[in-house]
């Protein structure tokens, strides 16, 4: 493929036209401080345009790149082999991040709950004191408050009201508060801010214990673990808290978790949706999972990088040795794209080099095995061409043989019509007019097909239509039987032994309205009389199969609106995908249907019921019929 490179004007496409267009409007009013209010609807429409022409470009570059089957090949192989193993890296990198991500702010929220946890055993325990002795509860249960929270409040009311410390202003929750803890929002001047609280109430006494959320105790939750934080409600510490790397695998997690948080001055309110983010490291995690006595962390980071550095060893020998394939395919193929050059041009004589013992060398040889056929048949193609425009030939001719007009008569109606299923066909129907009115009409069908097939039908025309000119011109009897019986002995004498055809023929007697026939071996046609429909059986054998055979005739009387079928074994013979023939039983069904209708018509149902029951676009046979009406 030759690709023209050079850039002009008339090779530029629409799109780059109007690029460079508003490109050249956008500077021209830019630089000349004109029209100001529409340099900006230039500009984007410039860029606009120029985002375009750059993907078209990139469509047209990557088109021309991957024309040659080599670029095709390696970019088929990078996205069977190299994109694979990136996207299970990648997916692997996600899965570890959201994993490690989770347990780091599984640590944290376990921890955070069995903080909050001791908040509520104090509160239910001051809520069973005596009432009278707050303060000697109160100091059995600081060592465990202040561990957990070093800062708190607490209000417990009943018989007495105790504050701690003593100069808390905090007051008694909201109705309708019961027994609750967790964590929760709650008006602080002009924002909110966060605290973790236990409320009980029991016997009249009621505890209240308030802690608030800070910086230092998100990070005192699990040591080493990194930065805690709520976005919104506490500060991000100035110093971070996240451990140094212990190697490049040793990447930063940075991971978010929502929480459903009550409002303390709106207790049957909507929750508020907050989160807490965890800011930490796979090896920190790993550590206070694993436990640091083992450094089991480093031993993995270890192990993931050599296990990364001995895949990416492994994907470039692959992909070294996907390109020494890939050039080795496509060097065959570019010897088999010269070849096709040259046969496009008409040079069979050109071979490939064939190299090696592989399926790419057999396949250069099958071409230049193909090559030197396709110089074969080109010859034969030429010479069946030759046969062909002969067969046409002889088609135009066997069609002139065929009559053209019907020999009028009073009382008789003649409609002929032969369809082949080849080129020429061996079946065959006449007419030919008689002394007094009279006329002859006959049908045949010579056994086989083809061309000669049609030499014969031709003779049988040729000695019929000699026989009923010479009997025109004598004072003698025209006799069916007899004419029949002389086709027989001259087709004997003038075509091989394994030649011969089925034949009817008959004379019509305008004055009489009589019709004589003779069957030789024919399809019996079929004789319509009012709803009697009568079958004209054989008369005596084929004709041309014997020396000398004996034929009868008969005679039948047409009346008025009598109808006489006369057919070919293509009509009744076709078989259907279930093999089942058409049958003389179908046609006379038929015959029947459009007896009163134009013969035209009822040839042309009948044709066409064929084929519709073959289900097949081409004939099977030839198909011919002869209607005969009395008037």
């Amino acid at each position: 493929m030759k690709r023209d490179d050079e850039v002009s004007w008339s090779r530029l496409g629409r799109i780059e036209k109007l690029f460079l267009v508003l490109t050249a409007i956008w500077a021209l009013l830019y630089f000349t401080g004109m029209g100001q209010k529409y340099q900006m609807a230039t500009a984007l429409s410039a860029i606009f345009m120029g985002m375009l022409a750059i993907i078209k470009v990139g469509r047209m570059a990557m088109r021309n790149l991957i024309w040659r089957l080599r670029n095709r090949l390696i970019v088929a192989y990078l996205f069977i082999a190299v994109v694979p193993i990136v996207l299970i890296l990648a997916l692997m990198l996600v899965t570890s991040y959201a994993l490690i991500g989770q347990m780091a702010v599984y640590l944290v929220n376990r921890e955070l709950d069995n903080r909050m946890r001791t908040l509520s055993f104090p509160a239910e325990t001051l809520t069973r004191a005596p009432a009278r002795d707050p303060q000697t509860a109160l100091t059995r249960s600081l060592p465990m408050l202040r561990r957990g929270f070093p800062s708190f409040e607490m209000l417990a009311t009943g018989e007495q009201t105790f504050r701690y410390p003593t100069d808390s202003n905090l007051s008694s929750p909201p109705e309708p508060w019961k027994n609750a803890s967790g964590l929760i929002t709650r008006k602080d001047g002009d924002r909110d801010r966060l605290y973790a609280w236990a409320h009980s109430e029991q016997g009249g006494n009621e505890v209240t214990i308030l802690a608030p959320i800070t910086s230092e105790l998100l990070a005192s939750l699990v040591p080493g673990i990194g930065d805690v934080t709520f976005p919104g409600y506490t500060q991000r510490p100035s110093k971070s808290n996240v451990p140094a790397a212990m190697n490049g695998l040793d990447i930063p997690v940075s991971f978010l978790y929502p929480v459903f948080v009550p409002s303390w001055e709106n207790p049957q309110g909507q929750l508020q949706k907050l989160y807490f983010v965890v800011d930490t490291r796979y090896s920190a995690v790993l550590g206070i999972v694993f436990g640091q006595k083992a450094d089991w962390s480093e031993l993995a980071m270890t192990f993931l990088m050599t296990l990364i550095s001995v895949f990416l060893l492994v994907e470039m020998v692959s992909l070294w040795a996907g390109i020494k394939l890939t050039r080795a395919i496509t060097g065959a193929v570019h010897e088999l794209y010269e070849g096709t050059q040259h046969v496009q041009e008409g040079d069979f004589t050109y071979r490939i080099p064939v190299k090696g013992t592989d399926q790419i060398a057999e396949l250069g040889g099958s071409f230049n095995t193909m090559t030197e056929n396709l110089g074969r048949l080109i010859v034969v193609a030429k010479e069946k061409e030759r046969l062909e425009s002969e067969l046409a030939i002889a088609r135009d001719v066997q069609n002139q043989l065929f009559p053209k007009d019907v020999p009028f008569t009073r009382s008789l109606e003649l409609k002929g019509v032969c369809s082949p299923a080849r080129m020429v066909s061996g079946d065959y129907y006449d007419f030919m007019a008689l002394p007094n009115d009279g006329l002859a009409f006959a049908i045949g069908d010579v056994a086989g097909k083809g061309i000669s097939a049609a030499l014969l039908m031709a003779t049988i025309q040729s000695t019929m239509r000699t026989q009923l000119s010479a009997a025109n011109g004598s004072s003698a009897r025209l006799s069916a039987a007899t004419m029949v019986a002389t086709l027989n002995r001259q087709l004997y004498a003038t075509t091989s032994p394994e030649k011969y055809a089925t034949f009817y023929f008959a004379l019509y007697d305008d004055a009489l309205h009589t019709l004589t026939y003779t069957n030789a071996g024919h399809l019996a046609p079929m004789l319509l009389h009012g709803n009697d429909l009568q079958m004209l059986d054989s008369t005596g054998t084929v004709v041309g199969a014997f020396p000398v055979a004996r034929y009868e005739e008969k005679t039948v009387t047409l009346e008025h609106g009598d109808v006489l079928l006369a057919y070919t074994d293509g009509i009744v013979e076709p078989e259907n995908v279930y093999g089942e023939m058409f049958g003389e039983d179908r046609l006379k069904d038929l015959l029947v249907k459009y007896a009163r209708a134009d013969s035209t018509e009822l040839i042309a149902r009948t044709m066409e019921a064929v084929v519709h029951w073959t289900g097949a676009g081409e004939l099977q046979d030839d198909m011919t019929m002869v209607v005969a009406r009395r008037l």
